[in-house]
């Protein structure tokens, strides 16, 4: 199994623990990037600690969701920051994530597809009338109409986005088998994940609960 690259999830405001996750999951075996989601990006020194953070891959999971000209506006009030990534809903629409990736430049746009919050049962309760999987389905070739760089999928959903996007797919809901699952609905452990056809996972509390550097060698020896 080739190497992953795992994005480590760095949900919290506190940029002593942050540097303390960064610090932690130095290692050649894993290829480790840094997901920042609107906790940290809203907080007070989380502009100025990005802005300063260098030689680490970042990912900005703004999950923006607005019309056309607000979603370009806002790559374009972020690009300071250099990030790697940065997430869009495609649920934004066609346009909205044509105008995001026309400004996206170097950074990778990222295509949020169902939240692995949600279920069947929570699409309903918003009024969808379609099931996960269909959703999904033609969110993916959306994403590929509008040639968006990567997929944000569930691991349940890698195969669906498989035959119809081509490009990176990231896996958020990820889980050993004896973690909780917290507030994901949708899970799978990153072996299964993998094999599933993911090229890049999504790990918070799996890693950053407890003892960061044993927490990372048992990633290593699931995926061995």
């Amino acid at each position: 199994m080739k190497k992953p690259k795992i994005f480590i999830a760095c949900d919290t405001t506190n940029i002593k623990k942050i540097k303390k996750i960064i610090k932690n999951s130095q290692t050649s075996k894993i290829k480790f990037g840094y997901k920042f989601g609107l906790e940290f990006l809203n907080s007070k020194h989380g502009r100025k600690f990005l802005s300063n953070l260098n030689n680490e891959i970042t990912f900005g999971d703004y999950k923006l969701a607005d019309i056309p000209n607000t979603c370009s506006s806002a790559i374009k009030a972020v690009k300071d920051l250099k990030l790697n990534y940065i997430t869009i809903h495609i649920s934004s629409g066609l346009k909205a994530i044509r105008a995001a990736k026309k400004v996206s430049g170097s950074i990778k746009l990222i295509g949020v597809t169902v939240l692995t919050s949600l279920d069947n049962r929570s699409l309903k309760e918003i009024g969808f009338d379609k099931n996960v999987k269909k959703i999904v389905h033609y969110q993916a070739k959306l994403a590929t109409k509008a040639g968006l760089d990567a997929i944000v999928c569930s691991p349940q959903e890698i195969k669906i986005v498989k035959k119809v996007f081509k490009k990176e797919i990231i896996t958020p809901g990820i889980r050993f088998f004896n973690d909780k699952k917290d507030d994901q609905k949708r899970v799978m452990t990153p072996k299964e994940a993998i094999q599933n056809g993911a090229t890049s996972l999504v790990m918070g509390r799996s890693i950053t609960r407890g003892n960061i550097k044993k927490n990372i060698k048992k990633i290593i020896e699931e995926l061995k």
